[in-house]
């Protein structure tokens, strides 16, 4: 348990940053899962739109450092190789 009143806040800045970062992975998840889930469904132009929605997202996660730039370039570059693939 914290002592100080530093080390207080601290913890409870911590639990907020921490709930925060957690929504923000999770919305970032769920774009990739839903490109996905439309490449698996062959649908380019579908798949297409939600790549911009969720490449948006991934830069956003990525600006924020809650995922490095180049997992972030990577996981962009393999969704769209994959959207591409299916043309």
């Amino acid at each position: 348990m914290a002592n100080s009143a530093q080390a207080r806040k601290r913890a409870r800045q911590a639990v907020a940053l921490n709930k925060h970062n957690s929504s923000l992975r999770s919305m970032y998840r769920t774009s990739i899962k839903r490109v996905r889930q439309a490449i698996a469904a062959g649908d380019q132009t579908a798949a297409n739109e939600i790549f911009q929605k969720a490449s948006s997202v991934i830069d956003r996660v990525a600006d924020k450092n809650i995922i490095h730039k180049n997992k972030a370039a990577r996981h962009k570059s393999r969704l769209s190789a994959a959207i591409k693939a299916l043309a």
